[in-house]
């Protein structure tokens, strides 16, 4: 009777049935190793714009501030306040999610922040030119910078992601392959044991019968 070690019988069907494991675990591993290098290059891809775009809002932040510097030295600090309390307030922002290598990632529906003088709310009369300008400067860093956020959530989730498939492949290729690999051998082991044995017992019947027939 063949004995069970280690929570393995070894039978030429639980030979069979651990092969198959083996097979699905070596796809599942090198399927995994696909999606963990396809997330890592889109990972890349986005840093790269995410840097491009972060010197981008840095330069337009310098600029707007000292136009906002001036209009305040020109028009007055409290002028550029009251101003400011004008403009009326930007519509919600129409967040969705959009699929990257089965991870879900927010995006920012499309809103034109660039508006006109006269869009603002505010009056023209009493307001100087300066004041435009730096609204106008501000708008497009208030665009950029979604632009940026989006960016590096997607960076966030995508990161996340690769960790979790690292770790499974990690936990393939180091722990239930090489588990499974110890299973078939030791049950290919036993069974040569027991044929061996099986062998040598129908011999010893053999010359047995020989020796009563004689």
């Amino acid at each position: 009777m063949s004995k069970s070690v280690g929570g393995v019988t070894p039978t030429r069907m639980e030979l069979l049935r651990v092969r198959k494991k083996i097979k699905l675990a070596k796809r599942g591993h090198s399927l995994l190793k696909e999606k963990r290098d396809a997330i890592v290059m889109q990972f890349f891809e986005l840093v790269e714009q995410a840097q491009e775009l972060r010197k981008e809002v840095n330069t337009l932040l310098v600029g707007a501030h000292e136009n906002l510097a001036l209009a305040q030295a020109v028009a007055g600090s409290q002028n550029v306040y009251s101003t400011s309390l004008a403009i009326q307030e930007r519509e919600d922002l129409d967040i969705s999610h959009k699929n990257i290598m089965g991870v879900q990632i927010p995006t920012v529906g499309e809103i034109e922040f660039q508006r006109k003088v006269t869009e603002r709310g505010y009056g023209l009369v009493d307001t100087d030119a300066r004041i435009d300008t730096a609204a106008k400067d501000f708008e497009m860093v208030t665009s950029k910078l979604i632009r940026l956020a989006e960016l590096e959530g997607s960076l966030r989730r995508l990161g996340m992601e690769i960790r979790k498939t690292k770790r499974r492949v990690n936990a393939l290729e180091y722990i239930m392959i090489p588990k499974l690999n110890t299973g078939k051998r030791y049950i290919q082991m036993r069974l040569d044991e027991m044929e061996r044995e099986n062998f040598f017992r129908l011999k010893v019947i053999k010359r047995r019968l020989n020796n009563a027939a004689a």
